[in-house]
């Protein structure tokens, strides 16, 4: 079993006991066998770190207020979903403050969550109206519950990415669907920003992962990946904000990529994850 101490000390992935190579100025660690990378020093536990607190932060200050952006974020949440499958039943792994559960709810899907932040359930809760447990994940295991169990920024988070993908696999019905998004450690951003790319703030996200860490970790947790690609940050924006930065962004991402499209097969900021159950 493999314990909150291997965010330090040890590659979460392939289990290689070495502390992994210094990277980006010393403030994650790469594994030499497997390329995996992780935050070099110890986190602690999500429900400390995602109180309040944390949606005043310079970064989530407007996050219960701001519900036209992450209505719009949700909504290309759901078409994203719905490309692929269409559930009658759906759980959300940290739902935040619930705007995706709403959207699915207004499209008919019977949709529920589990947050550890007290304060972002109690909104989605009393502001919202849609049924948000709090509490972490991995302790409200309902087996066989749903057709649909999904992720949206939670995976880099938790303390064992094995225990939630296990739970994940437990709630879902045989041949249920997984639908994950994380930031993408391989992306041209984080090539290009080193320290300075947002998401490997040192007290933020415990895990990194590149296309193909998080398809072997799947592959590994009884899920087989059915579709995989990556979004640049600018696909969540709405009109304004991309004009606002245009000369910033949309110049350096066709300078990594050479297209002006807001996906790519591997260089977009975040990357996005469409996995069935495997039941052999």
């Amino acid at each position: 079993m493999r314990t909150e101490q291997m965010v330090a000390t040890g590659c979460m992935l392939c289990g290689d006991d070495s502390t992994g190579q210094p990277d980006t100025d010393g403030l994650l660690r790469r594994c030499g066998t497997c390329q995996f990378v992780w935050t070099a020093s110890n986190l602690p536990p999500p429900e400390q770190l995602y109180g309040r607190a944390y949606y005043e932060t310079d970064g989530y200050q407007d996050y219960f207020t701001s519900a036209g952006q992450r209505r719009y974020e949700s909504a290309r949440r759901l078409r994203w979903l719905r490309s692929q499958v269409r559930p009658a039943t759906l759980l959300e792994a940290g739902s935040a403050g619930g705007y995706f559960l709403q959207a699915a709810r207004d499209a008919g899907i019977d949709a529920c969550g589990v947050e550890v932040s007290d304060a972002a359930a109690s909104f989605a809760r009393e502001q919202l109206g849609v049924p948000v447990r709090t509490g972490r994940f991995e302790e409200h295991v309902q087996a066989n519950a749903v057709e649909a169990v999904c992720a949206f920024h939670v995976l880099e988070h938790v303390t064992d990415p094995r225990r939630f993908l296990a739970t994940a696999r437990a709630s879902l019905r045989p041949e249920g669907w997984l639908a994950l998004e994380v930031p993408n450690i391989a992306s041209a951003a984080a090539r290009r920003l080193g320290s300075a790319w947002p998401a490997i703030a040192p007290d933020y996200h415990r895990w990194h992962f590149a296309p193909h860490t998080l398809a072997r970790l799947l592959a590994e947790s009884g899920f087989r990946v059915v579709a995989q690609d990556t979004v640049f940050s600018r696909y969540y924006w709405r009109a304004p904000a991309r004009l606002r930065q245009a000369r910033n962004l949309v110049v350096a991402d066709f300078a990594a990529c050479r297209s002006l499209r807001v996906s790519h097969p591997e260089l977009g900021d975040l990357l996005r994850v469409f996995a069935r159950r495997e039941d052999r």
